[in-house]
């Protein structure tokens, strides 16, 4: 049969008219093209008309949708709907722009202004109260003035330095503000505003001239531990009413570290640690550097710790037996809990008093760790017992940390930053735990017991303004301090 007379003997019987052939447009996008494909695929696969398919990408990225068979009505409402979302979402991000716009330039005062214009032109007319139709147009005019403050050029050339970025508390810090004109002409005089920590430091800088500049030295202050965050710098255009105000941010922004205090302490040899060469225990070993005695050779025994003279003089292959050696760790532990502190100058004494520890373990090249407890979730079930490790590789960076550490009533207390402290250092050997005046000898006495047997524990209790006094509680030595300097003396005393 030919394909003529096939097409006449179609479904609907013989001499049926010839149908329409089937057709797909697809209004593609440049995220269209998938989906048109995908439409090519059901049309040959014999898709029938009632299948459709809406393929749909939210966000900003046009709609398409790919029909089989589809009317041109059906096309025209298609394009329309998508041409309305497209200006709805152009006219919501226009929207968008202005709002950030006006809530970033209008200041305060000037929304205020704003709301006495359209409220005073509103009952100005309709209650014809010509004092509020003046009021109206007065706060207009001032908004339209306040624009023109606005306008012009901001090519500037700013930069933001420090003298030095680590200083101790107390010392004097400055930094400078340095400001060009690169452009080719004279730039009108705006206010520079530069966030110190939690102030701020404005100045007023001029009218500045082709290829002309500006410096401005301010001081940094430093009395206070800390981390202080300085910059970005930041230029101000406003009205003389503070209606409008436009600000533009310049330059990164710089940290200055400012470290707590420390005091020089006496080296370990001479102080509280005296064991340079390790501590010897009564563990015994068949290789190390402290001699213990001899005994008989065993298979398995390395030949070259064979004493011969005593081999020669019994008969019999005698070995050298050791004592097991270890260095010293030094541990310290800083409580950074709020409960265990009476007041702010107990905890930077505190801070002050492991940083001095700190330095000088680090600079006797000694191993130390410095722990700090960390703060526990509002919603965890139980405390954190992990402690916060403080960096102890270099004398800057430990201080570096001690800059940053402060109190917490979300802090691990004393008792579980011993437990932590235990478990996350091995092979401690002595173990300086560093808090205030409030916890009591049984918290001292608990944090003591958290450490394993062998662990030498000395609690440094400070309270500023009392007498340093050393006791012993049970096993614990527990030294008080009452200002930084006397811990050299105190610590020297607790060795002996």
């Amino acid at each position: 049969m030919s394909d003529e007379a096939r097409r006449m003997t179609g479904a609907d019987g013989p001499g049926a008219p010839e149908r329409a052939r089937r057709a797909v447009r697809a209004r593609r996008t440049a995220f269209g093209r998938r989906a048109a494909l995908r439409a090519r695929g059901q049309s040959a696969s014999g898709t029938t008309e009632s299948q459709r398919e809406l393929t749909g990408l939210t966000g900003t990225h046009a709609y398409t949708r790919t029909r089989a068979g589809g009317s041109p009505a059906d096309d025209v409402r298609l394009t329309a709907r998508l041409r309305m979302r497209r200006a709805a979402r152009t006219i919501r991000r226009s929207a968008e722009r202005a709002w950030r716009w006006i809530s970033a330039t209008v200041t305060g005062l000037g929304l205020s202004i704003a709301v006495v214009v359209v409220l005073g032109a509103l009952f100005g007319y309709l209650l014809g109260w010509i004092e509020l139709v003046v009021l109206a147009f007065t706060g207009f005019a001032l908004l339209v003035l306040g624009v023109f403050f606005l306008l012009g050029r901001n090519s500037y050339d700013i930069g933001l330095s420090i003298d030095r970025d680590r200083v101790v508390v107390g010392e004097s810090a400055r930094a400078s503000l340095t400001v060009r004109n690169p452009s080719r002409f004279r730039l009108p005089p705006v206010k520079s505003e530069v966030p110190v920590g939690r102030g701020l430091a404005e100045f007023y800088l001029g009218s500045i001239a082709r290829g002309g500049g500006t410096n401005r030295d301010f001081s940094v202050p430093t009395s206070r531990r800390g981390v202080i965050r300085i910059g970005p710098v930041r230029t101000v255009r406003a009205d003389p009413v503070g209606l409008l105000r436009r600000e533009y941010v310049w330059t990164s922004h710089l940290d200055l570290f400012v470290h707590p205090v420390t005091v020089p302490i006496p080296a370990t040899s001479t102080g509280l640690i005296r064991d340079l060469e390790g501590n010897p225990t009564r563990d015994l070993t068949d290789s190390d550097v402290s001699f213990h005695a001899l005994r008989e050779y065993a298979p398995g025994d390395d030949r070259r710790h064979i004493h011969w003279k005593s081999t020669a003089r019994t008969g019999q292959l005698m070995v050298r037996q050791f004592e097991e050696t270890r260095r010293s760790h030094l541990v310290i532990a800083l409580s950074l809990a709020s409960a265990d502190y009476h007041s702010e100058e107990e905890f930077e004494l505190a801070v002050s008093v492991a940083g001095s520890i700190g330095i000088r373990a680090i600079r006797d090249a000694r191993d130390v760790s410095v722990l700090a407890s960390d703060e526990t979730p509002e919603f965890a079930r139980r405390a954190v017992n992990t402690p916060r490790r403080l960096s102890a590789l270099s004398r800057s960076r430990l201080l570096d940390d001690l800059a940053r550490v402060e109190h917490s009533p979300l802090a691990s207390p004393l008792v579980t930053l011993a437990r932590g402290s235990a478990e996350s250092v091995s092979g401690a050997s002595v173990a300086i735990i560093v808090c205030g005046s409030e916890p009591t000898a049984a918290h001292l006495r608990s944090a003591s017991a958290a450490f394993p047997p062998g662990v030498e524990v000395l609690a440094v209790v400070c309270n500023p303004g009392i007498v340093p006094s050393l006791r012993r509680v049970g096993e614990l030595r527990v030294l008080t301090i009452g200002y930084l300097d006397d811990v050299q003396k105190a610590l020297a005393r607790a060795a002996s």
